[in-house]
Formats: C-alpha cells, structure tokens, sequence
C-alpha cells in the first residue's frame, strides 16, 4: 500500500486525536498493564507547538491519516499539550539533538512502515537544518522500531505523571554526517 505524507494542520487535529487514543490504547497492548496504558495518557498526546512549527507529519493511505509524527528544534522531550514541564526553547542544532516526537500509528496499519517512513521524514528534515544527533523518548512498545532505525538506549526511567509509573527509554542516533564528522 503506498503512502503519502504532507505536513499537519491543525485542521487534522479531529481526525489525529482519535488516531492518538487508539494508537495509545492498542499498541501498548503486551508491553504495559491497563493501568500503565491508563497512566500513560498523562505524558502521551499530540504537542500541537510541533504542528504550528511546520515539524508533524501525516502520513497517509487510501485517503485515511494512518501515522503521525514530528521533530521539534525545542527542548520539550515528549508529552502532549497538557503535559506538564514543557520547554519552548532553541535548539542549538551544533551542540544540541533534535527531538523526534509524539509519533502514533493508527493500530490498522500498525508493522506496516508508517512509522520508519516518518522517523525517516524527521530525521531529513532536522538534518536540513544542521542538526547531526536525534533524541526521542521511547514507550516500551516504540522501542523496537527505534532499535531497528539505529536508536541506541541512553537512558531508562519511569514517568508517574499519571499515578502509575511507566517506563521509557531516552534514546538517541547520530546522523551519518555526525558520525563521519567524528575523530
């Protein structure tokens, strides 16, 4: 099935926050407990700062939205609108990595290559504009596609922000160019 992909608008935003929820409840499904799943939705969630920075993605299928995601030259790692602890600050791309964020997979295309073809959209776009390293925080159930895209763990920790902790996994890639450019 071949995908198209465009940047988000908030016009999509009636047909991303389903997408989102399902996303959530579906894919964490083996990897989490109802309660973790629950709690999760605390830290989870479309940051619409990345939309109205031209950096969220759609990526779509016969006409249906069947991923989103984005990247963001701003220091907020993960979480959505209501998250708390966000920060709306430059990046620096020589010194800092750009963050690869709030990507979801509608559960009907789930293993098909939404996700892989919008991390590869992020990552282009960030190196456009000079940034070498990319840093994502990983659910448990993101971490294999991330491994498999060369993601390699930095950090485990677990998030409360919702009640019940969950555990994610800060990782990060240098980009061919940063790894060339190395001694």
């Amino acid at each position: 099935m071949p995908f198209t992909s465009r940047p988000a608008t908030r016009q999509d935003l009636p047909v991303l926050t389903p997408l989102v929820e399902n996303a959530i409840t579906e894919l964490q499904k083996g990897f989490l407990s109802p309660e973790q799943i629950d709690s999760s939705r605390a830290v989870m969630g479309i940051d619409t700062q990345l939309i109205d920075d031209g950096t969220y993605f759609a990526v779509e299928a016969d006409g249906r939205i069947a991923g989103c995601g984005g990247w963001s030259r701003r220091a907020t790692l993960y979480g959505g609108d209501h998250s708390t602890g966000r920060d709306s600050a430059l990046l620096d791309p020589a010194t800092d990595p750009a963050k690869i964020r709030a990507m979801y997979t509608h559960p009907a295309f789930a293993r098909r290559g939404v996700g892989r073809l919008i991390l590869s959209l992020c990552e282009a776009a960030a190196l456009a504009e000079g940034f070498t390293t990319f840093e994502l925080m990983a659910t448990l159930s993101g971490q294999p596609l991330y491994r498999a895209a060369g993601y390699h763990p930095v950090e485990q920790l677990t998030e409360a922000a919702g009640g019940v902790p969950v555990p994610l996994v800060r990782m990060r890639k240098l980009s061919p160019e940063a790894r060339f450019a190395q001694p």
